[in-house]
């Protein structure tokens, strides 16, 4: 799986991203965000490193209930999955190696 460029204007329910199996990066913010803007490179670098992990691009704000229930307040927040469950989580992270270092906690190797 590849990193995702833009966000999904509609977000999953908690149940759904709760439920999904393996590795997965969910990526809050918005497209006109200056943080979210210069976390790209740093987030693309790491995620070269780790193509197999899903990444889930969320475009949150007022009212969007996802965000809410993981408690975002910054964008961009990044919240690391394994198997539905919270693993590790970054807000406004940027370099590439603390991103990397979330991602090995849900990625190891087979």
């Amino acid at each position: 799986m590849a990193m995702n460029t833009t966000f999904a204007a509609i977000e999953p329910t908690r149940e759904e991203v709760d439920g999904l199996a393996g590795p997965t990066l969910v990526e809050f913010g918005a497209p006109w965000c200056g943080f979210c803007q210069a976390a790209q490179g740093p987030l693309a670098a790491a995620m070269a490193q780790h193509p197999q992990v899903r990444h889930i691009k969320i475009e949150d704000g007022k009212g969007r209930r996802l965000g809410r229930s993981y408690a975002v307040k910054l964008w961009p927040t990044l919240i690391f999955l394994d198997g539905g469950r919270e693993v590790a989580r970054l807000v406004r992270p940027d370099d590439a190696d603390s991103i990397r270092q979330a991602l090995s906690q849900i990625d190891k190797p087979a």
